[in-house]
C-alpha cells in the first residue's frame, strides 16, 4: 500500500500541508519546507505529472501568484499511503 510518489520527505510535507489547507503557494511552501526554488519545483512538478496536483496561477495585486491544490486522487492515495504507514507502524 506504499506509494513510490510519497517517499520523499519534501513530498510528504507537501501533501500534509494540502490535506490541511485549500491551497497553498509556492512561496508559502518555500518557507514551510525550508527547500530551495529549484528543489520544491521539481517535487511539485513530479506531483503535477501524477495528477497528484494541479496548478492555480493568477495575479495578487498584479503580481502573478502560483498556488497548488490537492486533486481528488491525489487525496485518496495520501490517504491509501498514511494507511500503509499507520499499518506498518502497528504491525512492529
Amino acid at each position: 500500500g506504499l506509494n513510490k510518489i510519497f517517499e520523499s520527505r519534501i513530498r510528504l510535507g507537501i501533501m500534509s500541508i494540502l490535506m490541511a489547507n485549500d491551497s497553498f503557494d509556492f512561496n508559502s511552501f518555500k518557507d514551510a519546507l525550508n527547500v530551495t526554488d529549484g528543489n520544491l519545483a521539481s517535487h511539485l512538478k513530479a506531483l503535477e505529472e501524477n495528477k497528484i496536483i494541479k496548478i492555480k496561477k493568477q495575479f495578487i495585486r498584479r503580481k502573478p501568484n502560483t498556488s497548488y491544490i490537492i486533486t481528488e486522487k491525489g487525496a485518496r492515495l495520501f490517504r491509501e499511503h498514511l494507511n500503509a504507514l499507520e499499518n506498518l507502524i502497528k504491525s512492529q
